[in-house]
């Protein structure tokens, strides 16, 4: 659960000549002789809109996310038509959602990574380049007709350039949309609205004004709480506050952010609109309006004390508000109604800050050495990158969980996704193993919002009516640079995320705001940003 950094774009092609070295310390043209070589299995003649279906019975490892709403089952309907469409049986290494970031880490780190690593979010891909734990995918595009293709349909080269290392070459296979969209913002009480006489909230300003009337209506209760503090202390809520005053904050934070006017980064946890966001949150919690244990609580008793009435506010995505706030609501308070609200706009104004990049793949470098490499690239851009492909990793099975009119999508009678067939006896994710995080994510709009209920479509329309954050220009350290900054990198994030904490809390006083950003520059911080800067001026120079 979480959303990639925006960035700032700049005209570099997507297939930019690539230079030799980092990571498999190959060069791009030895990688494609070794991959030629390894066609076991593999199609003569694979093409975009052409079913993938290996030539030989095959099987591939693949390291596994599971999810603690849908755990995993061997008898999945998801797994044998899978090997019934593609010939390809995957071999799973599972890891709980929970501890799937540190145990990918330990077994890549340990040489027993399985060959396809998915969920992986950029940059975490970066701490594996320079070992050659990981292969450039970039090198291998040839091998993904149906990747290639909506790159350039889809016009995708300024993210695809965000993802480049030094070396000019990108190590992640990132889930690709076409269109940027906005999935996390906040559930409301709208039955307490209507008591209180309230519209729905637009802005901050709104927003405040609006916790502050259900606080006066309702002394002894927070009207907020929120859930995702952990890991990152206030993970989502954050980060959607500080893209309303254009910085980054909680899951979206990152040490560097691209100031426009200015055309270079900045320290991001130093900057004057970190501080306005800073400010908004500790009055929310100052006044008591915001639960200070959103910050540090567990996401169930959060749920607890929004499903039992008492706090009216809490952070959503289309998904959690139908699994898991909804039904238990009405349960407890059958007059009980909820929405999820288009997020509330700030000093930046009227923008949809969202990628069209999502979590993406990345590939063990002992795949190259598989005689079935090239089948696995072509497996790969079927499943995740084709239209056949990504509608089956979502739907499923035409017949049997869904039909389809006219483009229409609809489930089944008997099963139900996302509310869509509530009370149906069989669940697409948990009982079939589609519409799963692991494979099913991106694709074309209309195959996004077709399991939009209607009121997300109508928060979808509100939040697309909204300009587009710009992307941020690339700025890949070398790896001398990231060895030098990555000892930097934890000491400021800690002290950064630390100091937000107290100071949202109150248990720093604001006023020793430039004593902080001393503390930071101390930390390097500065030195950190003019490493930045230089990154970005040189690849500026190099590829563009």
């Amino acid at each position: 659960m979480r959303d990639i950094s925006r960035r700032q774009a700049i005209g570099l092609g997507a297939f930019a000549v690539v230079l030799a070295g980092c990571g498999s310390g190959e060069s791009p043209a030895q990688g494609q002789n070794a991959a030629t070589a390894n066609r076991a299995g593999a199609m003569a003649n694979f093409a975009v809109g052409q079913q993938f279906k290996a030539t030989e019975p095959v099987n591939f490892s693949i390291l596994y996310n599971n999810h603690s709403f849908y755990p995993i089952k061997n008898d999945w309907l998801f797994w044998s038509e899978l090997t019934k469409r593609t010939n390809v049986t995957l071999n799973p290494t599972v890891v709980p959602l929970s501890d799937y970031e540190n145990k990918r880490g330990l077994i890549i780190g340990a040489g027993d990574a399985p060959l396809i690593i998915p969920k992986t979010y950029h940059p975490q891909e970066e701490a594996f380049v320079a070992s050659g734990a990981i292969l450039p995918v970039s090198d291998y595009l040839d091998l993904m007709p149906n990747l290639k293709d909506k790159i350039a349909r889809w016009r995708l080269e300024p993210e695809l350039n965000t993802l480049r290392q030094a070396d000019g070459r990108f190590y992640l296979l990132p889930g690709i949309h076409e269109k940027g969209w906005a999935d996390y913002s906040y559930a409301v009480r709208t039955d307490i609205l209507d008591k209180l006489g309230l519209e729905i909230p637009k802005t901050y300003d709104e927003f405040y004004t609006m916790l502050k009337a259900m606080k006066e209506e309702y002394p002894d209760q927070y009207p907020m709480t929120d859930r995702w503090g952990v890991p990152t202390p206030g993970g989502n809520l954050f980060k959607l506050v500080a893209q309303a005053y254009g910085t980054q904050a909680g899951w979206e934070y990152q040490h560097a952010t691209w100031d426009a006017a200015a055309g270079k980064f900045v320290y991001t946890g130093a900057m004057p609109q970190y501080k306005q966001m800073i400010e908004y949150l500790h009055k929310l919690v100052a006044e008591k309006l915001l639960d200070p244990e959103s910050f540090t609580q567990q996401d169930d008793p959060a749920k607890q004390k929004f499903v039992s009435g008492k706090s009216f506010v809490i952070s959503t995505n289309a998904q959690v508000l139908i699994n898991d706030y909804r039904g238990p609501l009405t349960e407890n308070i059958p007059d009980a109604e909820i929405v999820k609200i288009p997020v509330p706009t700030g000093p930046i104004g009227e923008y949809k800050i969202a990628d069209r990049l999502e979590n993406g793949i990345m590939i063990s470098k002992e795949a190259l050495e598989n005689k079935n490499f090239v089948a696995m690239m072509q497996f790969i851009d079927w499943l995740w990158y084709s239209d056949s492909g990504q509608e089956f990793a979502k739907w499923g099975v035409e017949g049997t969980t869904f039909t389809k009119e006219n483009g229409t999508y609809k489930l089944a009678d008997d099963v139900d996704y996302v509310g869509l067939n509530a009370g149906a006896p069989k669940h697409l994710q948990k009982d079939f193993g589609f519409g799963n995080g692991v494979f099913a994510y991106g694709g074309p709009t209309s195959l996004l919002e077709s399991t939009f209920s209607e009121e997300e479509k109508e928060f979808q329309a509100v939040m697309n009516a909204r300009k587009e954050w710009p992307v941020e220009p690339p700025h890949p350290f070398t790896e001398e640079e990231r060895e030098q900054t990555s000892l930097w990198e934890t000491a400021l994030k800690d002290h950064v995320t630390q100091n937000t904490l107290r100071f949202v809390l109150g248990e720093r006083d604001l006023g020793e705001w430039d004593a902080y950003v001393k503390e930071l520059e101390a930390k390097n911080s500065t030195t950190y940003i003019n490493l930045v800067n230089g990154a970005y001026e040189r690849f500026k120079k190099e590829h563009g």
